[in-house]
């Protein structure tokens, strides 16, 4: 399927690898020129050249931390003017309730709430002026169903949520498009980490506990970055114009609910 955006511009963060870098991949599959951003600077500029060798696009990129003011500041400077925008981050450690205080709350929300927002504030007017641009929100299936060791992800994301559902239909107008999408367990470094957790806290080894999870899902497995890659494609193209504002679940049918 041609998606219809071969020659616009995207910004995708934390991009050097995970769901981030697939997105970029598939953009990039689709004719779209990059700006990449990621903290580290080798990985960060292994996966653009992959990009631009394996697909011809033009590849900028931005090594610092989205989620700093300064950060901010240089990705938004780079990516003036992008017709797309994928925000993603990181999310927080797990953990029990008790083991949070005021202070791991607001780096929390920094990383999964107010850059996203920000990067909209900046980018957005841009597209308004032009008639049209795409955002997708990585987020997670927890702002459907609540993951109870992701006490910190589940509060930031779904307040990230909130704000999409009002914002995505007073720009809707314009032309452009707001939506998220909402992994589950993926093939990624972040699910292996919560697999060792997992194990570490009960006491079993790492693939008792991946296998454990992994019989939860109702797809037998988890999913591959490269699914969800196209899925953001998808979201950006021509042919999603008339999704607006939605939750976008890629879960392998985890979340067990009617909507």
């Amino acid at each position: 399927m041609d998606l219809g955006i071969a020659g616009n511009r995207a910004l995708v963060c934390a991009s050097s690898k995970g769901l981030g870098r697939a997105c970029a991949e598939a953009l990039a599959a689709a004719g779209v020129d990059l700006v990449l951003n990621a903290r580290g600077a080798e990985a960060l500029e292994e996966t653009a050249q992959m990009i631009r060798t394996t697909h011809g696009v033009s590849v900028d990129t931005v090594a610092c931390d989205v989620t700093s003011a300064e950060g901010q500041a240089q990705v938004i400077a780079a990516a003036e003017g992008v017709d797309i925008l994928v925000n993603n981050a990181g999310g927080p450690p797990p953990g029990l309730w008790s083991d949070w205080g005021r202070e791991d709350f607001l780096k929390a929300l920094d990383a999964n709430m107010l850059t996203p927002i920000a990067m909209m504030t900046a980018l957005l007017p841009g597209m308004i002026d032009k008639g049209w641009g795409r955002v997708v929100n990585i987020t997670s299936q927890s702002v459907k169903a609540p993951v109870a060791i992701l006490g910190l992800s589940n509060s930031a994301r779904t307040g990230l949520t909130g704000y999409v559902a009002g914002t995505s239909r007073q720009v809707a107008p314009h032309g452009v498009n707001i939506n998220n999408l909402l992994p589950g367990s993926h093939a990624t470094d972040r699910i292996d980490a919560l697999d060792q957790s997992t194990a570490a806290r009960e006491g079993i080894s790492f693939d008792q506990a991946r296998a454990a999870r992994q019989s939860t899902i109702p797809a037998g497995r988890d999913g591959q970055p490269e699914e969800f890659g196209a899925a953001c494609a998808f979201l950006c193209s021509q042919h999603a114009g008339f999704i607006v504002g939605q939750n976008i679940l890629l879960d392998g049918g985890n979340v067990n609910a009617t909507f």
